[in-house]
């Protein structure tokens, strides 16, 4: 397994990944999966203020995982919200541990402070993740979203990245 930085040649390789998830299930809101263009530029965007890595088995992408702002008003800055995905059938082989926790690192050189992830539920595999990874819950959004002919309810989670200080940190970057 190698991890790195995503780059646009990754774009193709990570919507196709992403795509099932969209059409298939309620672990994502989106209703219509991501072209290779939108992905790409959704890893540009990601990667010049926080980031998104891939994960090579084989020379192939098989996941990817990243951080994103958590809200749009200033306080939030040191914030992010993160995702990963797999390729289906590869849960519980250590992708999604390794992504995150290089996710994580990248996240807190750059500055940023607590991480957050909302995840549809039930997703008990998401769940189970995010908790040997720290993360602590925090509230549920009971009927929040429309998919698949049903409401479904979101779980959200925390975890930190730095330690938090009494004093304002710098700037993320």
């Amino acid at each position: 397994m190698l991890i790195r930085p995503a780059e646009e040649r990754d774009a193709a390789a990570c919507a196709a990944i992403y795509a099932p998830y969209v059409r298939d299930t309620t672990i994502t809101f989106e209703a219509e999966p991501p072209t290779p263009a939108e992905m790409a530029a959704r890893i540009a965007k990601a990667s010049r203020t926080h980031a998104w890595l891939v994960l090579e088995v084989d020379e192939q992408v098989a996941g990817y995982a990243y951080g994103v702002p958590f809200k749009e008003r200033a306080a939030y800055r040191w914030s992010c919200e993160v995702s990963v995905y797999l390729e289906l059938g590869r849960r519980r082989t250590g992708g999604g541990r390794a992504l995150y926790e290089a996710l994580f690192a990248r996240l807190a050189e750059r500055g940023f402070r607590t991480a957050v992830a909302g995840m549809t539920l039930p997703n008990e595999p998401s769940i189970g993740l995010h908790r040997a990874l720290g993360f602590e819950p925090v509230g549920t959004y009971r009927r929040i979203g429309w998919k698949h002919g049903a409401w479904r309810d979101v779980a959200w989670a925390q975890r930190e990245l730095a330690p938090a200080t009494t004093e304002a940190p710098a700037e993320p970057h």
